[in-house]
């Protein structure tokens, strides 16, 4: 390697390091649930060089990118031996996604992506696309790692848009060795499907979303709840909504459950994404819900509006003005991570508690579902701090 050439990689290398060990600063003013971080904590650029460059100089003289990526977002997340892991949606260029490990620290920042790639095993039926993978750690001891799994319909192979979504299931002790599992059956299309971290009533127990097509929800009424006998051979026989979409609403198209609820002793915290349409588009928030601890299918608290939007240049990117989440962290001194991704390009954290998320949810007025309602909640706040 010439003198030149090695200048360059060290360069390229500091520029690097520099990104991934850069302290992300806290927001000083924010609503009181939660604070934001200024910069994102995995994005593109975060991804190993080895994986886009080929440092021969002789077959790479220029010293190219010689395998682009284009996104890191949507990321599952878990702790493990001390370490903050984020299994994160990676895009290339090409446009497929897979699916590889970040680890912090701290949860916030000097996120680093492991050596390699998880090497997710096929199905039976191989996959044009996987992502979006949601972990729980459950009580049966194993790590399920449930995500999108992308088709094209072959009954429609001269419609080039036309795909179908199921859900997959893997799972692994260390989120390096994965053990695949059949893809969750059903009798429509799923996406967004998570495991409920304990058994109930001595099965498994999933949250849905039934769908009618890949993108459009349809028929399909909100978020569903499903009990499965074998997880190694899952299959929907009933499923029953448990948070439905409404119109006029911040979930008017659709809405998905994020990552699996975390227990508190008040009840179950739901974090969850709603869609509704607007002039630029479809937008995606994030909001919160609260079930019962006897009873996860019944909703016991439900706050109005979103818990978080994009926000600045958080806005603008491959997808516009979404806001997604499929990860967080509950610590073991109640801190809560939000690991959510900004329009489908790069993540971020918020970080809140498991007090404060629960006072949030308790005590912030629910959707009345009409302007007149709204407005009188809003006047019977003004009146009680006249008091």
């Amino acid at each position: 390697m010439t003198k030149e050439y090695q200048e360059r990689v060290d360069a390229l290398r500091a520029r690097h390091e520099a990104l991934l060990t850069r302290k992300n600063i806290p927001e000083e003013w924010g609503n009181g649930i939660y604070t934001r971080y200024q910069y994102p904590i995995v994005t593109a650029e975060h991804t190993p060089l080895e994986w886009r460059y080929d440092f021969s100089e002789q077959d790479n003289p220029y010293l190219m990118q010689r395998i682009m990526m284009n996104a890191a977002f949507n990321s599952g997340a878990i702790k493990m031996d001390g370490k903050y892991l984020l299994v994160v949606r990676v895009e290339g260029a090409d446009r497929k996604s897979f699916f590889a490990v970040a680890e912090s620290p701290n949860g916030i920042d000097h996120f680093r992506f492991w050596p390699e790639p998880i090497t997710m095993p096929e199905s039976d039926e191989p996959a044009t696309n996987i992502y979006d993978m949601r972990l729980t750690r459950h009580e049966d001891g194993w790590i399920y790692g449930l995500f999108c799994v992308e088709r094209h319909d072959d009954a429609h192979s001269g419609d080039l848009s036309a795909a179908t979504a199921a859900c997959g299931i893997a799972r692994t002790r260390d989120l390096k060795t994965w053990e695949r599992l059949p893809d969750l059956k059903a009798q429509c299309q799923q996406r967004n499907v998570v495991l409920h971290p304990e058994f109930v009533d001595g099965k498994y127990a999933l949250y849905t979303r039934p769908q009618d097509g890949f993108i459009d929800a349809g028929s399909g009424g909100g978020i569903g709840w499903a009990l499965i006998d074998d997880i190694t051979h899952a299959e929907v026989r009933e499923e029953q909504i448990i948070n439905a979409r409404h119109y006029h609403t911040i979930m008017e198209v659709k809405n998905g459950e994020g990552p699996h609820p975390i227990k508190t002793p008040q009840g179950w915290l739901h974090l969850a994404h709603g869609v509704r349409g607007c002039a630029s588009g479809l937008r995606y928030v994030l909001y919160m819900y609260m079930t019962a601890l006897d009873d996860p299918t019944r909703v016991i608290a439900q706050p109005g509006g979103y818990l978080l939007v994009p926000q600045g240049e958080e806005y603008i990117g491959d997808v516009m003005n979404v806001a997604f989440s499929n990860g967080w962290i509950a610590d073991e001194d109640s801190t809560v991570y939000i690991y959510y991704a900004s329009s489908d390009t790069r993540m971020h954290v918020a970080v809140s508690t498991v007090d404060r998320l629960v006072d949030y949810c308790l005590h912030t007025p629910e959707d009345r579902l009409t302007t007149g309602a709204s407005v009188e909640t809003i006047k019977r706040l003004i009146a009680k701090n006249r008091q």
